[in-house]
């Protein structure tokens, strides 16, 4: 029974292989030149330019992807809209991935895999020029000044009127522009253009991966897909990059007099030309999609890999009638009988204490990672005084390459020290411990807030407020009819920042733009003092604790990085090799769904409750935030990032318990058995196929033989 048992199962594996290698039949195999079609077509080439590119669909994506994270800020005061929106729209990228992932992995296998990869990078480019659209039909960007436009026109600007009829004057021409206003918020463009991302990356990775791993040597197969990831990490360092260049650009650049902005790339009303990068971004990958469209649907049978076959696989190939036919009732039959053992066979995963375990940790984690990298550069431009400009480029330039230099280190050390299963394990956990430990320094590398007047200082300098007793008006501007719903920050020759220039109780201006001087402020330091565009930026504790900061950040980056690799190893030998890719595709099915998505909101929400002061929607409404408790800011920051990593933790010491257990009994089992060599699966099967077959000698009955359970055995 054994031997035909073995029989059986070589044809079926032979079979297998001849419709991966699309022998259609025995006549088109020559023993001395393999298959014809390797004579016909340049096998290796192929290949290698479908390598070529895979990588560049691979940078496409993850460069678009990683633009998308560093226009959060521009976002956010473009279409005046918190923090916790901008987490709905970075999340939606996830939601129209797992819309589509589980029909492209299944059904896209079995259909014109590069032809689905290029109508993918199709689907993306599309989003991505989805996203840039509103930036044309919006109109041009109105930010809140008191500055005027013209050079000619000084000292003769009424910055604290006294009329009442002036303020009702400035509340109709705001319903006046508010009619004008389209009725549909722009920011639903590109929440659906960022589905449309999701929808259209889906294929990427699943079939790029499946189709070279089909066509390449064995021995091959796992230096290409190294080599596609490796480039695919060079992506998102090429997307902040392009974030830091567009940031600097104003966003209507080519349509309006630069001389006549009165900000600047610091300022928390500056927007960069955002939509430009995602032109750049989606004409990438649009190109990206041209070479899929010539690659066939499947490449012929390489000579090595036919070279390495056993005799008897050899000879079975060589005596193979047509398969046409069988190859379709063969699926037919795969098709219902995957179906029917679905649920079991998830079961049975579920059932894994190990699996169940890394599933809940990394779940944790990726919630601490995702919403701590979606933030992070505006945590440096909120926290530390930077543009937009400068924390992407510091983003793209030190804490990418210092996590892809920490994931190839870690596969490294893994490969070297040639750690055990339990190894890994513990070389994951204990560096995540130390990354944990060296990031509560972040704590340390705290700013005071920015003195604002009647905000966080009082108009004197000498008190902090408290966000409940903050007041804008005080003596020196009563006489004015200022708005309490402006942000117009100037700086006076004391050091503080006013909200407007009529809040600062200035009579008079001249020059106009940047250069704008405001003169006789009532309350800068008792009157007759001028004050300047923009707010004050004396920070020097800042300035001197912002190296530190971005040191701790590269190293901390590296360290964590490092566990990457065998952790991921951890996640593989944990199971049996018959589930391993369904645990590959729910693990990934449940980190997105459990943290790719609600990760940004709740983190953006948090966030939210750190703002001092909102701006306001021309039709009336909250909208971005202006200016945040730098305090407040870091520990909701640094608080959750650090206490869901905590929580992490209590489950990483149960897993290892968990895990010493199973690697014990499956020693206990192999040694039990007398046979190392067999894994602990193996090793039941053996022994349900020894018990089955005492049974049947016993009582030799034809209804207790059962081929599909021998098959499953």
């Amino acid at each position: 029974m054994a031997r035909n048992f073995i029989r059986e199962t070589l044809a079926k594996e032979n079979e297998t292989f001849l419709r991966r290698m699309e022998i259609p039949n025995k006549d088109s195999w020559s023993p001395e030149n393999g298959p014809t079609s390797v004579r016909r077509h340049p096998f290796c080439s192929s290949l290698k330019m479908f390598l070529v590119a895979l990588s560049f669909a691979y940078f496409s994506k993850a460069l678009s992807g990683s633009y998308m994270k560093s226009t959060i800020t521009q976002l956010e005061r473009r279409f005046d809209i918190p923090s916790y929106l901008i987490g709905v729209i970075d999340g939606s990228f996830e939601i129209g991935n797992l819309l589509v992932i589980a029909f492209v992995s299944y059904f896209g296998a079995k259909l014109h895999r590069p032809k689905i990869i290029a109508l993918g990078c199709l689907l993306m480019s599309l989003g991505t020029f989805l996203i840039a659209l509103p930036h044309f039909i919006i109109g041009r960007y109105k930010f809140e000044t008191s500055v005027r436009s013209s050079a000619n026109s000084t000292n003769n600007l009424t910055l604290c009127p006294t009329s009442v009829l002036v303020g009702n004057h400035s509340s109709t021409l705001s319903s006046t522009g508010c009619e004008n206003e389209s009725r549909l918020s722009m920011w639903i463009y590109v929440l659906l253009g960022n589905i449309l991302r999701g929808i259209g990356e889906t294929p990427v990775q699943p079939l790029g991966i499946s189709y070279i791993d089909d066509h390449a040597l064995e021995d091959n197969a796992a230096f290409y897909i190294g080599c596609v990831q490796t480039i695919s990490v060079i992506g998102p360092v090429f997307g902040y990059l392009l974030g830091s260049l567009c940031a600097k650009i104003y966003v209507d650049i080519g349509f309006v007099n630069m001389e006549s902005i009165s900000i600047t790339p610091g300022d928390a009303r500056w927007v960069g030309a955002w939509w430009l990068g995602y032109l750049i971004a989606g004409l990438i990958t649009l190109i990206s999609a041209v070479p899929f469209w010539f690659f066939p649907k499947s490449l012929p049978v390489p000579e090595g890999r036919l070279a390495k076959c056993s005799p008897e696989r050899t000879s079975f190939i060589k005596d193979s009638p047509g398969l046409d036919h069988k190859y379709q009732a063969d699926e037919q039959f795969s098709f219902v009988r995957l179906a029917k053992e679905f649920l079991p066979t998830l079961r049975s995963l579920l059932g894994n204490p190990v699996y169940v375990l890394y599933l809940c940790v990394t779940v944790i984690q990726f919630n601490s990672l995702i919403g701590m990298v979606t933030y992070k550069p505006k945590y440096i431009e909120q926290h530390y005084g930077q543009s937009a400009s400068k924390a992407n480029f510091l983003m793209g330039v030190i804490n990418i390459p210092a996590v892809a230099l920490g994931m190839f280190s870690g596969g490294v050390l893994m490969k070297k020290l040639k750690l055990s299963i339990m190894g890994a394990a513990k070389f994951a956990l204990g560096t995540s411990l130390l990354g944990y430990f060296l990031s509560l320094f972040f704590f340390a590398m705290g700013c005071e807030n920015a003195k604002v007047a009647g905000i966080t200082v009082s108009y004197e300098g000498m008190e902090s407020l408290s966000h409940q007793n903050s007041t804008l008006f005080v003596k020196c501007n009563a006489h004015c009819e200022c708005s309490k719903t402006e942000w117009d920050p100037v700086c006076g020759e004391n050091g503080l920042t006013y909200v407007s220039p009529c809040l600062a109780g200035c009579r008079m201006s001249r020059g106009s733009g940047v250069d704008t001087v405001f003169e006789q402020c009532n309350c800068v330091a008792g009157g007759n003092l001028t004050a300047y565009v923009g707010h004050c930026r004396h920070r020097e504790s800042c300035q001197r604790v912002f190296p530190y900061f971005l040191a701790l950040c590269v190293i901390t980056s590296f360290i964590i990085s490092l566990g990457g690799t065998p952790g991921y190893m951890l996640l593989i030998r944990c199971i049996r090799p018959q589930l391993k890719s369904l645990a590959l595709g729910f693990h990934t099915l449940t980190t997105r769904t459990l943290a790719g998505i609600p990760a940004p909101i709740y983190f953006g929400a948090i966030i939210d409750t750190a703002c001092l002061k909102w701006g306001h929607k021309k039709c009336g409404g909250k909208g971005a935030c202006r200016i945040y408790n730098t305090t407040a800011y870091r520990i909701a920051y640094l608080g959750l990032t650090l206490g869901l990593r905590t929580a992490s933790f209590f489950l990483c010491a149960l897993g290892l318990v968990v895990l010493q257990r199973h690697i014990k009994r499956q020693e206990n089992g192999t040694l039990s058995n007398g046979n190392t060599g067999h894994t602990v699966a193996e090793l039941q099967a053996l022994r349900k196929e020894e018990t089955h077959n005492s049974h049947s000698d016993q009582s030799p009955r034809t209804s207790d033989y059962d081929p599909e359970r021998e098959t499953r055995l």
